[in-house]
């Protein structure tokens, strides 16, 4: 099972990101890795995910995430994720 990157724009508000979390984990994903930056009052995510099974399309996963509140834009590509070691 390959790793795929989602690209999401989310307010920030409370409890966005638990609400992000959340959904990707109930739809059967693992979340390998996640990078955020602030811009403003919105957050920049990069989500790295994989599914539990072959099943699991992240292009259901994005429509999904697309119905949460307070998520502005939902990206994805299929670059393998590569978190950077702080030094």
């Amino acid at each position: 099972m390959s790793t795929e990157t989602l690209h999401l724009n989310i307010d920030r508000a409370d409890g966005s990101l638990q609400r992000l979390i959340g959904l990707v984990e109930r739809r059967g994903f693992h979340i390998d890795g996640i990078t955020m930056s602030d811009e403003g009052a919105a957050r920049r995510i990069e989500l790295a995910v994989r599914g539990r099974d072959d099943a699991r399309c992240t292009r259901t996963l994005s429509r999904q995430i697309d119905k949460l509140f307070g998520v502005t834009r939902v990206g994805a590509s299929a670059q393998t994720f590569h978190p950077e070691v702080a030094a």
